[in-house]
């Protein structure tokens, strides 16, 4: 039987989704690349379509939303690329890296700004998806990738 892959506890950890539109506009290997050229390791990777009770527990602070069921519309119609990145601030750099939610205001240089724009869909369409706090990342990692554990 393999043993799980082990996270280390005294790194901080976060987890990105290439959502459906970037791994539908072949995406994944430059939002890939920036991450690993900031200095993060990729802990975990891989490819997944995300049904809606996934969905429902990932964005659960969203249940009472109107916008909850176009969100679970669009984010179960294609491929999601999940991944754990390691590294000192982590999530505060990714979400540097990543730019401001909406791709219009998105600053030149961070992913939603750089590949990212609005396509009139009525979905906030922005290539990826980052945790946003050490309780969100660690609740995130659990959903997606189950097989991690923290090792002493």
């Amino acid at each position: 039987m393999p043993t799980p892959d082990l996270l280390d506890p005294e790194k901080e950890h976060t987890l990105i989704l290439i959502k459906p539109d970037g791994f539908r506009r072949g995406l994944t290997g430059e939002v890939l690349r920036r991450i690993e050229a900031k200095g993060y390791v990729l802990k975990g990777l891989k490819i997944k379509r995300a049904d809606e009770e996934l969905l429902r527990e990932h964005y659960f602070e969203h249940l009472e939303r109107p916008f909850f069921a176009d969100l679970v519309e669009y984010m179960s119609s294609g491929p999601v690329v999940a991944v754990v990145a390691e590294g000192d601030r982590v999530i505060e750099g990714m979400r540097n890296l990543m730019g401001a939610t909406n791709p219009t205001l998105a600053a030149p240089g961070t992913i939603r700004g750089d590949l990212g724009r609005d396509w009139g869909t009525g979905n906030i369409e922005n290539i990826v998806h980052g945790s946003d706090s050490p309780t969100s990342a660690e609740r995130e990692i659990a959903l997606w990738f189950p097989e991690l554990q923290y090792h002493d």
